[in-house]
């Protein structure tokens, strides 16, 4: 039986909150409010599990001092936000055994669910690059097989790019992604 979420909660507050809610309730906490996600859609689960792949297909085959993680893996934006992205890269020493919360990915993907698209789109873009770490934002669409891609340049402006098919190169961390897509049903 899953807790009541009280009205308002720190991210402190929520990991510790979520950690104790039955196994497949999932949660993020925007602006300090518990917001449940929907069930996913096969074409969704399938897709960000293809996508984390990819991801890791690349940072194996760069060799590259990386981790990729699949959902699962909540990202602190700050003390009243965290968000559950689909999947994530984060570079550097490997976190401890026990960590559920980053605070410095570089690359982020969100596969579009029908329910929360606009925070997607709007909210967790501009939550997402508040962190200094992250440097690729990518808003994967299912229906009609598009990659939104976010990316941050030097000077800290983000580029926006929407891409079909072909390779992404997202640097940094200095890896090319190919095939981030399904074959089609």
């Amino acid at each position: 039986m899953s807790d009541p979420a009280p009205s308002r909660m720190t991210s402190d507050e929520f990991v510790a909150w979520a950690m104790r809610q039955p196994e497949g309730h999932r949660f993020e906490l925007f602006a300090g409010q518990v917001v449940t996600m929907a069930p996913e859609r096969s074409a969704h689960a399938l897709t960000k599990f293809h996508d984390a792949r990819r991801l890791a297909d690349a940072v194996d085959r760069d060799a590259l001092p990386c981790q990729v993680y699949p959902d699962g893996m909540a990202v602190t934006i700050d003390a009243a936000t965290t968000y559950e992205p689909d999947a994530l890269v984060r570079c550097g020493p490997i976190p401890p055994a026990d960590a559920i919360t980053l605070d410095d990915p570089v690359i982020v993907v969100e596969v579009l669910s029908p329910s929360p698209r606009t925070r997607d789109a709007r909210a967790k873009l501009v939550d997402y690059f508040r962190l200094p770490s992250v440097h690729h934002y990518l808003i994967v669409r299912t229906e009609d097989r598009a990659i939104i891609h976010h990316a941050r340049n030097l000077d800290g402006t983000i580029l926006t790019r929407i891409v079909h098919d072909g390779d992404l190169q997202l640097d940094p961390p200095g890896l090319t992604v190919t095939g981030l897509f399904p074959p089609a049903p």
